[in-house]
């Protein structure tokens, strides 16, 4: 390897783990507005999972390699940014987390929150970001409504639950095990419902006296697009981020839609702008970060994988007995 050549992890072919590999690539150039980012940690996604097995292409212009979210050092900056070389950041990639150096948009960067490790903070931004523009911009929650988050021990779970319940919500979780309920009740979970052993809607329309709760989270998509129209209350939001359930629903009564004047809206953050992603930044400088600072919210941390191990990662998060997030460390590379 080179001076202007870094690790990176590749996808050799669509499919599986066995698919990830270490190369060497050439260090990316930074175009306007972007940092050049020495890359201590990165996050595992399961956006990740979806374009190695090629059904998540990147958006055009954006790095081919995986890797959403990022822990490190700015390397080079502009000299108009607010940051320095030295300055450690996370940052909200369109791609590239997998590998030592990565160009990020400057607006998509936040420092450190205080006191955090590299792994801590690796763990935040696509998370974080999601939740917040789910939950906040597009639901619109309010301290004292009511959410229902599924696959609530998950990365995207756990980070919903402590910020919902920080911000004055009553928080109801899916999970699949008596062990990953713990998991949400010491995060702040009001009630845990296991779809192993009950009905999440019979459970929930018991929970709240028929009245259904006001925002759910959801990650299944078509599999729970019905139940979850039928937990809902009144003016009721329905945000859906995934669909590990599948993308077409049968035989959906429109007629409860309309008559309980629901909003069903859907997002992803990849294709989004810079601009867009700069405001949700923002908006977690302001509101979020604060209560890093003081440990009232703390990611979990399933495992941290050493760089070469990824592929060991990606099965694990395949196979989903995890709980909280996973970690590529590559700080010692």
């Amino acid at each position: 390897m080179n001076a202007q050549q870094m690790k990176a992890i590749i996808v050799q072919n669509p499919g599986g783990p066995e698919e990830l590999m270490i190369n060497f690539l050439p260090i990316p150039q930074c175009a306007s507005g972007e940092v050049l980012i020495r890359v201590f940690a990165a996050g595992i996604n399961r956006p990740d999972l979806m374009q190695r097995k090629g059904l998540y292409p990147p958006p055009k212009g954006a790095s081919p390699l995986l890797g959403l979210e990022i822990a490190g050092e700015i390397v080079t900056a502009p000299s108009s940014s607010i940051f320095q070389p030295g300055d450690r950041v996370c940052a909200l990639t369109n791609g590239g987390g997998y590998a030592q150096y990565c160009a990020v948009p400057e607006q998509q960067c936040l420092p450190w929150p205080k006191d955090f490790n590299a792994y801590e903070a690796a763990a935040l931004p696509e998370t974080f970001f999601t939740v917040w523009t789910n939950l906040f911009e597009i639901g619109k929650l309010q301290a004292g409504e009511s959410v229902l988050i599924h696959g609530g021990s998950g990365g995207i779970g756990t980070a919903a639950i402590q910020l919902a319940k920080n911000f004055g919500a009553t928080v109801y979780a899916t999970v699949g095990s008596q062990e990953k309920g713990e998991i949400c009740k010491k995060l702040g979970a009001d009630e845990v419902i296991d779809y192993t052993k009950e009905n999440f809607v019979t459970r929930i329309t018991e929970i709240t006296e028929k009245k259904g709760v006001q925002i759910i989270l959801d990650i299944m998509g078509a599999a729970y697009l019905n139940a979850n129209i039928d937990s809902l209350s009144e003016d009721g939001r329905l945000a859906i981020i995934s669909f590990q359930g599948g993308i077409k629903a049968n035989d959906v009564n429109l007629a409860k839609i309309v008559t309980k004047r629901l909003t069903i809206c859907g997002s992803t953050l990849r294709p989004r702008s810079s601009d867009f992603k700069g405001h949700i930044a923002k908006a977690l400088y302001e509101h979020v970060w604060p209560l890093l600072a003081m440990r009232k919210i703390s990611p979990l941390i399933h495992q941290i994988f050493p760089f070469n191990e990824v592929r060991k990662a990606h099965e694990i998060m395949e196979s989903g007995q995890h709980s909280g997030k996973m970690i590529l460390d590559l700080s010692d590379l």
